[in-house]
């Protein structure tokens, strides 16, 4: 299959993968230009087989958390917070934000403009918000030096996040945490460099059919990321790690009021993965795949109420819509209990699975073969 080609098919994931989707070039700031905030729509750089929550079987490991110390006030008559592995963000997110390109280039394969270098200033032409949550510093499972876990969809995920007592951070939370207070394009500054953070890998042609499958060679194969925690220029200014590029993330939505296709799924997907020409930057979202998607490049993390207030493990529509979190485990076709029990056999090694057993393998884990191989600097392409 040729790069545009499957660039532009997706969202058929059973036993097979359909590839018939027509093309839609993914939102970019153009050269010299306004670039729109949360609300940029697209398709994602790599478009990626979907599937319907009856079908998927994927879903990460355990969540115990980095030992880190969270960002956060402290007094002596309380604790921190935000729990340990998870870092305070504490500040307005502007709805819209204008960023104005210095210099740029188009990418043929994708139909997208990236900017290379953007002015270093960002005026806010939308409404702020005040928020104050906290989220987890690194992609699941949330460990300094382990590998973000791919192959989830968003059912599993948000169950994930519920066994450890959290939720699925929404698409603004996302933002604001890698942007900063400044409102910068990228979490370092506003000069894109794949170097800081894991980008510009060449496109290597998935076998859809064997993603699908959850072909473990294959997404070893697929594998171009690096463990959280081993890009030291890649932390945001609240202290958050790895948010663009490396693997794309999914988010919740906060359009389902709105009516149009940004609301249409609960599912959303930001940061953008490895590979040159995406969308490698805090602003940009993906609206186009439902709960039931999941990818070799796709992971997540969770978010949760600061100051030790309870956390509502269901998405703002779920509750909008009167869900039960049973509901969720449903169609996850796992519970949080379950899930718990794997974390604890996690902990100790013991989170084996029979060869065939897809559910087993991707609640502990496992789905990756043993031949990936990290991503390096000579990986990337010219």
């Amino acid at each position: 299959m040729s790069r545009p080609l499957a660039l532009s098919c997706a969202l058929a994931l059973a036993i097979a993968v359909a590839c018939a989707a027509a093309p839609q070039p993914e939102a970019a700031p153009p050269a010299l230009s306004v670039q729109a905030s949360s609300a940029d729509a697209a398709s994602p750089p790599a478009r990626e087989p979907g599937a319907t929550p009856s079908a998927a079987d994927a879903a990460p490991p355990d969540g115990s958390e980095d030992s880190a110390s969270p960002v956060g006030s402290e007094d002596a008559a309380g604790p921190t917070a935000c729990p340990a592995g998870m870092q305070l963000v504490e500040g307005e997110y502007c709805s819209e934000v204008e960023h104005v390109c210095k210099r740029s280039w188009y990418d043929k394969s994708n139909k997208k403009t990236v900017c290379e270098d953007f002015e270093p200033t960002a005026r806010c032409v939308g409404t702020r918000t005040k928020k104050r949550y906290c989220i987890d510093t690194y992609e699941w499972p949330n460990q300094r030096g382990t590998r973000p876990e791919v192959m989830n969809n968003f059912y599993q995920a948000q169950v994930k996040c519920a066994a450890v007592g959290k939720r699925m951070c929404t698409e603004s939370e996302w933002t604001l945490a890698c942007e900063g207070p400044e409102m910068k394009p990228f979490p370092y500054g506003y000069v894109r460099d794949p170097n800081k953070c894991n980008g510009d890998h060449p496109w290597d042609g998935p076998n859809m059919t064997k993603v699908a499958k959850r072909d473990p060679a294959e997404l070893a194969r697929l594998w171009r990321g690096v463990p959280s925690g081993s890009q030291p220029e890649c932390v945001s200014d609240y202290g958050v790690a790895d948010l663009p590029a490396n693997t794309d993330e999914v988010v919740q939505s906060e359009h389902f009021l709105r009516g149009d296709f940004t609301g249409k799924y609960d599912s959303v997907h930001t940061g953008g993965p490895w590979y040159k020409g995406v969308r490698n930057q805090c602003r940009p979202k993906i609206y186009t795949h439902d709960e039931g998607f999941y990818y070799y490049f796709l992971s997540f993390r969770c978010c949760a109420e600061p100051d030790g207030a309870a956390t509502d493990p269901r998405t703002e529509k779920q509750k909008h819509d009167g869900w039960k979190f049973e509901r969720v485990e449903q169609l996850a076709r796992f519970s949080r209990a379950q899930m718990q029990e794997k974390l604890e056999l996690k902990a100790k090694g013991e989170c084996r699975c029979a060869e065939r057993d897809i559910l087993c393998k991707t609640m502990c884990g496992t789905l990756l073969g043993p031949g990936a191989r990290d991503a390096e600097r000579g990986d990337r392409a010219p």
